[in-house]
């Protein structure tokens, strides 16, 4: 780890959070997860939106069907 940040944060905020936290895991550790996660949460409803608002055509790449 290179620099050490503060984060202020509630005490109900703080609680939450050390509840959410493995045995021996650290903040660090347990907030990259939870960064992770929200990450691809926000890339798949992103991609739900697109699915339900996208005109897609079909592509003809020109090779044959092999169904």
């Amino acid at each position: 780890m290179a620099a050490t940040k503060r984060i202020p944060v509630s005490e109900g905020v703080w609680a939450e959070i050390s509840d959410l936290k493995q045995p021996g895991q650290t903040f660090d550790e347990l907030l990259s997860a939870m960064a992770e996660q929200e990450k691809k949460r926000r890339f798949i409803e992103d991609m739900d939106r697109i699915e339900a608002e996208g005109d897609f055509v079909e592509l003809d790449f020109g090779v044959p069907d092999t169904d």
